[in-house]
């Protein structure tokens, strides 16, 4: 069984920052999506529990430039097996992705890869599409289930039993038959932090770099919709009213029509 799990490298900002036509690195710090930290335990969580003779394999794949290496090798760090870097000059020229764009370019990996089983985060804590996943499934003409927070896999029937969020606090329990993507929501586990052993084990483990001729794509394939035009803060909220007893906050929401 081959479990294919995407990762990303992304940028969290420090609580004070400036914009100056973009935000500067020093305000930045790159680690792994917190929502794919969730998928990779995921993944390795069903590797572990296989028999032995199962023959799982995890294989992470991210779409990114040299600099997301270090990120990349937490993931093998963590129990992954192997990983996969697709990165060449016109996805540096491309600049941001949308879902759809991404999915082409993931989706002809797994083709490569031939998986059993996707995991995704939900979505990333910078772009935060939360579509990538279930465009993929669409792209690989898989079965999905998107936020995904308890999973049961039965290998031998070739199901999924998944419990999922919906909207409006609305729960789901079902199944889904495999292969399939399964958007992974935070809270499904508790991901691992590194040990040393996994930490030195991963700079030997392999890390694959591929360009999008490798993976049989052409310019057109990273020809994304969306521009980002620029960046800047949000205004700041409304006045702040201080209550200090409960007579006071009843007599302004009475103001404010509430309860009327």
């Amino acid at each position: 069984m081959r479990i294919l799990v995407t990762v990303k490298q992304v940028g969290v900002l420090d609580d004070e920052f400036e914009i100056d036509g973009g935000i500067d690195e020093r305000y930045v710090t790159r680690e792994l999506n917190e929502w794919d930290e969730y998928a990779v335990e995921t993944a390795v969580q069903i590797q572990e529990a296989s028999d032995e003779d199962a023959d799982v394999e995890v294989v992470t794949v991210t779409i990114g430039p040299e600099a997301t290496e270090e990120t990349i090798r937490q993931a093998l760090a963590k129990g992954a097996d192997r990983a996969i870097r697709v990165w060449d000059d016109r996805l540096a020229e491309a600049g941001l992705l949308d879902p759809a764009t991404k999915a082409r370019v993931l989706g002809a990996v797994a083709a490569e890869a031939d998986p059993d089983l996707v995991l995704t985060g939900v979505q990333s804590a910078d772009d935060g599409f939360g579509a990538t996943g279930v465009a993929l499934a669409e792209r690989l003409d898989f079965a999905w289930a998107a936020v995904v927070n308890e999973l049961a896999l039965d290998r031998e029937a070739g199901i999924a039993a998944v419990h999922r969020e919906l909207e409006g606090g609305i729960e789901e329990l079902t199944e889904v038959e495999l292969p399939a993507v399964l958007t992974i929501q935070t809270g499904i586990n508790e991901p691992r932090y590194a040990s040393l052993r996994g930490i030195r084990n991963a700079q030997s483990k392999e890390l694959t770099v591929h360009t999008l001729d490798d993976i049989g794509l052409g310019a057109d394939a990273v020809e994304s919709p969306l521009r980002q035009t620029g960046l800047s803060k949000p205004e700041g909220g409304g006045e702040t009213t201080m209550v200090e007893d409960t007579g006071e906050l009843a007599t302004l929401l009475e103001e404010q029509g509430v309860g009327q």
